[in-house]
């Protein structure tokens, strides 16, 4: 996630995007409620910020290891990332995502009795948040989680920063965030995770997905602007 990227896209940048979701959603999917040894809300949220933290140290250095569109277009809003980068990025994202979401669905199946009923690993409001919260609530959620998120990787990679250490303030990042936005959502701030998800889920997931990737870039375009005003150097 650093300022200077080498490799839009490619494979390095789908594999990236395609651990994500392998990693979060496939241990909320496989693992959250796994009889008597499950891993829970704390564990699903530890994985989701294991996969950033891993491959951030494992290709931040070749492409910037952008696995979130709202991340890419956060970093373009506060002039860390070009413009003619950031379509390519996105499609990547994107196809990266649908692509593990796709493996987690060829593994969940072979398990009799699974149903997408129980929701994939795919985001929602209302009947389909995990805690009943309302459209309001979840684009709240997913607007200010979203804007804390980026802020916390704008810091972190910052040249004033300390160096060498944003992977695991961005990991630990997405950890916090997701004990709080799971039990609304399922948590997003990343419409490429979302996206692979609802794609197998269908009906109601993918009339919702539009909220879960309007507030994760709202959100991430709004810490784009403030960190440049309130961290600009004097």
């Amino acid at each position: 996630m650093r300022s200077v990227r080498k490799a839009p896209g490619g494979p390095r940048g789908a594999s990236a995007r395609v651990w994500l979701v392998l990693g979060g959603c496939g241990s909320a999917v496989f693992a959250a409620a796994f009889p008597n040894v499950g891993i829970g809300l704390l564990g699903v949220s530890l994985a989701f910020g294991l996969t950033v933290l891993t491959m951030a140290f494992a290709i931040g250095h070749i492409s910037g290891c952008h696995l979130n569109p709202a991340v890419s277009v956060g970093l373009w809003v506060g002039k860390r990332f070009p413009t003619s980068d950031l379509i390519p990025y996105i499609i990547v994202q994107v196809v990266g995502a649908i692509a593990a979401a796709a493996v987690l669905y060829l593994i969940a199946t072979g398990k009799a009795g699974f149903s997408l009923s129980a929701g994939f690993a795919a985001n929602g409001y209302g009947p389909n948040s995990p805690g009943g919260y309302s459209m309001q609530s979840a684009l709240v959620a997913e607007v200010v989680l979203t804007f804390m998120f980026l802020f916390v990787i704008l810091g972190s990679t910052d040249p004033r920063a300390p160096q060498g250490f944003a992977p695991i303030a961005i990991g630990l990042c997405l950890t916090l965030i997701h004990l709080i936005g799971i039990p609304i959502t399922n948590l997003s701030v990343n419409p490429a995770r979302s996206t692979g998800p609802a794609i197998f889920v269908g009906g109601w997931a993918l009339t919702q997905l539009w909220l879960f990737w309007l507030a994760p870039i709202v959100g991430a375009a709004i810490a784009g602007v403030v960190y440049r005003v309130v961290a600009a150097e004097k």
